[in-house]
């Protein structure tokens, strides 16, 4: 009994299913090696050119953030020095201020005391006193 089983029948098939496969596969890349070669230089060539201006704006960008972190560092610098020069100032005034409040205390009018008028005062405007 040598009738072909239906594995064998089945294995057949395939191998020349595969065989077929793999001889277009061999005629279309053969065909088109440059046109392939072109597109992949291409695309290497945009693609460097993108990573070359990302760089290039990535390199922009930082050299930007640092001359605004001087000029932040420089503000910060003045703003502190006037606000130093600002509580000097503030000091000076307050030192100066303070013998005269110490002084406006001792030396406030009593509300009870007794207004005196000088001899003569009262006669001289016309009201006597």
């Amino acid at each position: 009994m040598n009738t072909p089983t239906s594995s064998t029948a089945v294995e057949k098939p395939l191998s020349d299913m595969e065989a077929e496969i793999s001889t277009l596969v061999e005629q279309s890349v053969p065909k088109h090696p440059s046109q392939i070669e072109s597109e992949v230089e291409r695309i290497r060539s945009s693609l460097g050119r993108l990573t070359s201006n990302s760089i290039e704006g990535l390199q922009g960008l930082t050299s930007e953030l640092q001359e605004l972190q001087r000029f932040l560092n420089a503000e910060v610098e003045r703003v502190e020095g006037e606000i130093k020069s600002a509580l000097a100032g503030i000091k000076i005034i307050m030192e100066t201020i303070a013998p005269f409040k110490n002084s406006s205390v001792s030396t406030s009018p009593m509300t009870n005391a007794r207004v005196v008028r000088p001899a003569g005062f009262g006669s001289k405007y016309g009201s006597s006193g």
